[in-house]
Parts: structure tokens; sequence; C-alpha cells
């Protein structure tokens, strides 16, 4: 993580990593005494975070196991057979590894066999701290739930940029769990605090869609120099344009192959106060305070690929409705909610 500007040393936030690493197997993925924890890593980690949630999990009563393996060249890849049989035995299952695990045929089976499956991917000391350690865990999590009802209210979700988005898209009103309570009993994925979103039906998204913050993969990519814009109809990117950045992310997607490739999979909603640029890590990027970010390749359907991408600076309309302008929520509740997480100009 050095050339994402992250001090290497091994002092560097020591102290505020131990605390957040606690509060992360305390408020936002509460381990119990006697669960057992997979954590997991690639040779791309950090593995102060790593070695620091092992510590915190040790500590309030959970047996840690930490599984480090070689990076993958692609996320979504299987991991080697050691992760996913022990993956198989965890009652919670922490990823950290670059090269993320998420819907891959490991997790499918993990949750299936009711794992808990905390996605993590990248994360290190500098993101620790600032989404987890110094975020106020409880209006943060209040405004996801706001922000996914108020959108599964709505018929019609718009949205434009300065950049050039002009999007529209119908919502499915049968929701989606993953924004719900979680179940009570069985397996799920959770993800870093910060993001929300909605359930759209795929083939309903119609017009132009402009990633200018970050967009990953390809591993090419990451922060973004020159907007890729995407011009979409019936759900499926029919064009790619833009400068260098565009033509390898178009050449990466035609490398799969597959239709299902270029069909819009989901969008979210960013707000974690931890993250107020781009850094170029997908996860936390996907959580810039007042962004949005859609993921491109269903694999519900079969793509082979999935990629994120972040619009910055959105004006947002639920139906006749206005919840966000250039980036800033006017919405009462969630106005309400961003000045009880702190966020300046609120």
């Amino acid at each position: 993580m050095i050339k994402l500007g992250t001090e290497p040393r091994n002092e560097y936030y020591a102290l505020e990593a131990t605390q957040a690493a606690y509060k992360l197997v305390t408020e936002m993925r509460p381990v119990e005494v006697g669960q057992q924890v997979l954590i997991t890593a690639d040779t791309a980690s950090d593995m102060r975070v790593v070695q620091a949630t092992a510590s915190a999990v040790y500590t309030v009563g959970g047996i840690p196991t930490v599984v480090t393996y070689h990076t993958l060249d692609e996320p979504m890849q299987e991991p080697p057979k050691p992760v996913s049989s022990a993956a198989l035995s965890a009652d919670i299952w922490i990823n950290f590894a670059v090269a993320y695990t998420l819907y891959s045929p490991a997790y499918h089976k993990a949750i299936e066999n009711g794992c808990i499956y905390v996605e993590l991917t990248g994360m290190d000391v500098d993101m620790l701290v600032r989404t987890v350690g110094r975020v106020n865990y409880s209006p943060m999590q209040k405004m996801a739930t706001v922000l996914y009802e108020l959108s599964q209210a709505a018929e019609i979700v718009q949205l434009t940029t300065p950049a050039g988005t002009d999007l529209c898209m119908k919502v499915d009103k049968a929701g989606d769990p993953f924004w719900e309570e979680p179940p009570t009993e069985g397996g799920y994925p959770q993800m870093l605090g910060g993001q929300s979103g909605y359930m759209a039906f795929r083939e309903s998204y119609q017009g132009v869609l402009v990633f200018d913050g970050t967009l990953w993969p390809p591993s090419d990519l990451g922060i973004l120099h020159s907007p890729v814009r995407l011009e979409i109809e019936s759900g499926y990117i029919k064009k790619i344009e833009g400068g260098h950045e565009a033509l390898i992310y178009e050449r990466w997607l035609s490398d799969f192959n597959h239709p299902e490739a270029y069909l819009m999979d989901h969008a979210c909603y960013g707000f974690n106060p931890g993250v107020v640029r781009p850094s170029g890590r997908i996860l936390e990027d996907e959580r810039i305070f007042g962004c949005m970010q859609f993921g491109i390749g269903a694999t519900e359907y079969g793509s082979p690929a999935h990629s994120d991408g972040v619009v910055l600076n959105p004006s947002v309309w639920l139906d006749e409705m206005q919840i966000e302008e250039d980036g800033r929520y006017t919405h009462p509740a969630l106005v309400e909610l961003c000045r009880q997480m702190g966020m300046g100009g609120y």
C-alpha cells in the first residue's frame, strides 16, 4: 500500500489501530465468546490490520485463525483450497485480501453454511482508523436505513452529475435483503459501514453514466484521471467513451466475451465520514461521503466479471423529491443524521 501514500512503519497509528480493531469486533461486527473467526489476507494486505484484528477477536473471547496466501490476479476468484475449507468451519469470515473473495464459490458456500462474511478488502491502517475507529456508527447505520427506505418507496430514481451523468432507473419494490436487517439465523455478507442502496430492475437503467472518481477492477485502474462515459440502454452498456482509462476498461470487459459483464448490477449511496476523497481503494471509495457507486457485471446472471465505479457530486431525485444536490444531502432527515455524524457544512 506504500504507493497509495500510507506510512509503512509499524508504529504508525499503532494505538489508534488497536482501538479501531476493537471497535470493529464489538460494534461493527460483534464477535461472541467462542466464535470461530477466520481472517484472510493476501500478500498485498496490510498485516498490521490483520494482526490488530486477530488480537481484538481474541481479546473479546473469539477464536481467531489467520490464513495468508498469494495475491490472485483478479478478484472473485476461488482462493486456495485450505482457505475455502477453513471458511466452512468459520462462524465469521473477515477478509482483508486485496483480490477479494466476494462472489467466489468459497464465499457462496460459506454463506450457505451459515457464515457471516465481512468484506474489508485492501483495508490498511489508515483506512481502519478513518472508516471504523473515528466514526460514530449509530447515526451512520441509521443513515443506511433511511436512504434504503426512502429509495424503495419511490418508483423512479434519477441522478445527474457535473461530469455528465444523466441516468434513471425503476425501483424494484421487492427490495434487497442486503440493505435490510440481517437474518436472525444463517449466513449473510456484511460490508464496511457508510453505504446503502436500493433494488432497481437491471434492465430499467437508461441514460448516461460517467465515472469520475474510481473504477476497479481491472487492476490497471483505480483513481480516474479522466472520466469514463458509459451509454446505457435497457440496463446494458452500449458504448464506452473517454481517454486512455476508458479504453483500458473497454478492452477489459470485451476480453470476457460475455453479455452479462455489460449489465448494470446495483446502485449504492456512499456516506462514510472518514472518506472525503478518492484513494484508489475501491472499498472506501464506494463510501466517499455524498458519492454514488454502481456495480457492473451481473454475477447472479453468470457474468464472469464484476467492477465498481464511483460518481462524484451527484444530484439525486426519488420521483419528484430531491434528496441530494451536487454531493450534498438535502432531505431533512438525512441532513440531521449528517449533523449527528459530525460532517462539516451541515
